[in-house]
């Protein structure tokens, strides 16, 4: 495994083969773990890019946050389970803050080890929807939204589409293709859930691992069915496949949705002019037009501190990993600020993340003034449920499409904590939480 840190400014290549890393007592240890290479690493790049660039950012400008610079290492995990937790017990003696997986398969293998170890898992927008409950999952956080989020706003807005109403979508056929792992069957139980509320036929169209460039079979059996709309739950090269698929046998592309995480600019892109339509669910900002890429690309970019190429810089998928380390820059000042100490420890983290409240002022100081919105967890809301919008490929680049919208957070709501239940159950002795709430 490639083990990458950015200390004091000054890049450092190596392979930890189980090697400890050396204590820096002055310094803060941000651990990313991101995929440069494999069959995932179309979408794995921008996203370590986005993230390791804006911590890198706070270092070169601010000289990290509060005083303290950010130590921040990058653990290739090839979006291998198996190295994902290698890349974890390599990094949780070393005073790692927050472990930032990058993938669901690897959060579902640390999440036990969190309470644990005493380490806050940080994954945004993936990973296991229950743990969004933070009474059961006190160590776990996945803001701003659950992929049960996500799914109930897709439906929420083709039902829009539709007519809106209870009986929009009865007898209509919505089609799922997804990686057929714990990232794509994840929403499965909610989607199915809505299916039987809302009337409409889910039909289910796996795709193996080994199978993301072969989805031909796939696709035809699409073309048979004839769904009203479809929906993906891709990644990697997933993504960019389904959408050129699609265009091969002429799919109305204005009524395939993707969730979140399919909609990088290369995934839109691989479909050529014939992919116009096809849209994904946002919750940041797209372009470069914000205070805080202006920032990134003068103190990173431009000073050669940054592998992104520069004619990729602030697609949508790096954008997604600047709002990833936005919230672990966040969640170290909120912890800070709660501790009076400037020199936090992994519990700490896990206070500042539960204690995440992000203003509109607060949005305006870090140059995100429309990057993003307010967002604020709390001991029991791990996820917020937030607001999401939904963005379309105009050929050329993502446009915003209609305004920001609620999941539907009342269907959500009971289901994850009926969720949550399921898991501890299942997974008894689950440790009842006896982290203290701090306001």
């Amino acid at each position: 495994m490639r083990l990458k840190s950015l200390i004091a400014g000054t890049v450092l290549a190596g392979t930890l083969a189980g090697a400890a890393l050396p204590a820096f007592a002055d310094e803060l240890y941000v651990p990313l773990f991101s995929y440069r290479t494999g069959p995932f690493a179309g979408s794995g790049i921008p996203i370590a890019n986005g993230m390791h660039d804006y911590l890198t950012m706070l270092n070169e400008r601010d000289g990290g946050i509060n005083g303290v610079k950010l130590r921040i290492a990058e653990c290739e995990t090839g979006y291998d389970t198996q190295k994902g937790v290698e890349c974890y017990e390599q990094v949780k003696g070393e005073g790692a803050l927050v472990i930032s997986p990058y993938s669901t398969g690897i959060t579902l293998q640390v999440i036990p080890k969190a309470s644990v170890d005493q380490i806050p898992v940080l994954s945004m927008a993936y990973g296991l929807s229950a743990a969004a409950e933070g009474n059961t999952f006190p160590w776990v956080f996945n803001p701003p939204n659950t992929y049960w989020d996500g799914a109930s706003a897709i439906v929420t807005d083709i039902a829009r589409r539709e007519g809106g109403g209870d009986d929009a979508l009865k007898g209509k056929k919505i089609g799922y293709i997804f990686l057929d792992a714990g990232y794509g069957r994840e929403p499965i139980p909610l989607l199915e859930q809505m299916a039987s509320d809302m009337g409409f036929e889910l039909l289910q169209y796996p795709v193996p691992g080994k199978e993301m460039q072969n989805q031909s079979s796939q696709w035809l059996n699409i073309r048979r069915d004839r769904p009203d709309y479809m929906i993906m739950w891709g990644w990697g090269a997933m993504s960019p496949t389904a959408v050129k698929e699609a265009t091969k046998i002429r799919y109305p592309m204005e009524n395939f949705y993707g969730i979140w995480w399919s909609g990088g600019n290369d995934d839109a892109a691989a479909g050529g002019e014939a992919a116009k339509g096809y849209r994904t669910l946002n919750f940041h900002g797209v372009g470069a037009d914000y205070p805080v890429m202006d920032d990134i690309k003068k103190f990173v970019v431009d000073a050669g501190m940054s592998e992104v190429d520069p004619a990729k810089f602030a697609d949508n998928l790096y954008n997604r990993g600047v709002y990833n380390s936005m919230l672990i820059a966040e969640g170290i000042r909120r912890a800070q600020e709660i501790t009076g100490k400037t020199m936090i420890d992994a519990k700490d983290m896990r206070v500042g993340l539960e204690n995440l409240d992000i203003t509109e002022e607060r949005l305006k100081e870090m140059g995100m003034e429309g990057f993003a919105l307010p967002m604020k967890l709390s001991c029991e809301d791990h996820s917020g449920h937030h607001k999401v919008y939904v963005v379309e490929w105009d050929g050329k680049d993502w446009q915003k499409s209609g305004d920001w919208f609620s999941p539907d957070v009342d269907l959500v709501k009971p289901l994850l904590e009926q969720a949550a239940k399921d898991y501890a159950e299942s997974n008894a002795p689950w440790p009842e939480r006896t982290e203290a709430c701090v306001n």
